[in-house]
């Protein structure tokens, strides 16, 4: 029962708003547009319609939108990428700088010494090396000694840590 009565007054709306429409198209129609009226008119819809038009376009152009979309995930990839470079280097640089403070002094003393010690026999062997080593492998150890030479802080770096482990390890099997 209730159903019925909005749509009567439904109805009764839209015959209200059709009594309108005829009326305002009556009174339009009493007074007949210009040409210039006319020709504005069809002019403001040919705008809309090629705006319409250019949207929808823009909708369907699948490559564009998909290169857009490739652009944000790149650039999404980037800043992750940044963000978890940052945090390793941090991460890192706490580790070693843990290792420093957990490791005695006698020990690091050790590892200083061993490291020069290495670069001490390394130099004696790179010495003997030259002298007895042919012109070609004397060729691919300058190529290989200028790119440690590149490269020479986290070379160190490595060394350090390794020599430290080392130490620590062979410590720690000696005192069980």
């Amino acid at each position: 029962m209730s159903n019925s009565k909005p749509q009567t007054n439904n109805s009764s709306r839209t015959a209200k708003t059709s009594t309108k429409s005829t009326s305002e198209s009556t009174s339009k129609s009493a007074t007949k547009p210009t040409t210039d009226e006319l020709r504005a008119k069809a002019e403001e819809t040919r705008e809309e319609l090629g705006e319409t038009v250019q949207s929808l376009a823009e909708k369907a152009d699948v490559k564009a939108r998909a290169q857009e979309k490739a652009v944000a995930a790149r650039q999404q990839l980037d800043e992750k990428t940044a963000q978890a470079r940052t945090q390793l280097q941090d991460k890192a640089s706490q580790a070693v700088h843990l290792v420093r403070e957990k490791t005695p002094e006698p020990v690091r003393a050790k590892a200083v010494a061993a490291s020069e010690q290495i670069r001490d026999k390394a130099t004696q062997v790179g010495q003997l090396a030259r002298d007895k080593a042919p012109e070609p492998v004397l060729e691919k150890a300058s190529q290989g000694v200028n790119m440690a030479r590149a490269n020479r802080t986290p070379l160190f770096a490595v060394t350090g840590v390794l020599v430290v482990t080392l130490l620590v390890a062979r410590r720690v099997r000696r005192s069980r």
